[in-house]
């Protein structure tokens, strides 16, 4: 915006440099003819060849300029012009660009966040279920031990009930022999032990 209003400034148009030398030569011509003009010349001390040859030089000069300075000035301020209106362009799109990744980035970071969640839940459900198994093998494992020991207890009742009827009829033939003094034949020791058996019920 700054770059085309100086280029404004700084072109000349070439319609009124065209009427500032046909006023020259008009003047130069009235000064060859006399009068008013001739007169204020005379009065200020004007060299009319020299001044028109100054006006032809400067028109000259200006022409020159114009045509090789001018226009490389002007068509540097424009290239100039045009690159910082691709860099604002840039800048624009740069920023778009940042606004775009960093949605990108957010959203990314919402679903990595939402994964890690299900993940954490999982891992939870996945707890819960090996607790409840290990407790379920542990529980099985207690009810084995349980009846083993049972099964355990029930045999060692058994065999200790076995010799205590063994016991008390082996000391109910012994104390029957000495009480009654005879020798006890094998029938009489398989009726007395029948007869203790019945009697021991534990």
């Amino acid at each position: 915006m700054t770059g085309c209003r100086a280029q404004r400034a700084l072109r000349p148009p070439p319609q009124e440099w065209k009427a500032a030398i046909m006023n020259s030569f008009i003047l130069l011509a009235q000064a060859g003819g006399g009068g008013p003009v001739q007169e204020i010349a005379r009065t200020f001390g004007v060299d009319w060849p020299h001044l028109g040859a100054q006006v032809i030089s400067f028109s000259i000069v200006c022409a020159l300029l114009y045509k090789f300075a001018y226009k490389r000035v002007l068509a540097m301020l424009e290239e100039r012009r045009q690159q910082i209106a691709e860099g604002l362009a840039n800048a624009e799109k740069i920023k778009a660009e940042l606004a775009r990744t960093e949605a990108q980035r957010q959203e990314v970071m919402t679903q990595v966040n939402a994964q890690a969640t299900k993940l954490i839940e999982e891992a939870r459900a996945a707890a819960a279920r090996v607790q409840e198994q290990e407790t379920q093998k542990a529980i099985a494992a207690a009810e084995q031990i349980i009846v083993k020991a049972r099964e355990a207890a029930a045999q060692d009742h058994a065999r200790m009930l076995a010799e205590l009827k063994r016991e008390v009829g082996r000391l109910v033939v012994q104390t029957t022999a000495t009480i009654t003094g005879k020798i006890l034949t094998p029938e009489d020791h398989r009726r007395l032990a029948e007869e203790t058996a019945k009697v021991v019920v534990l």
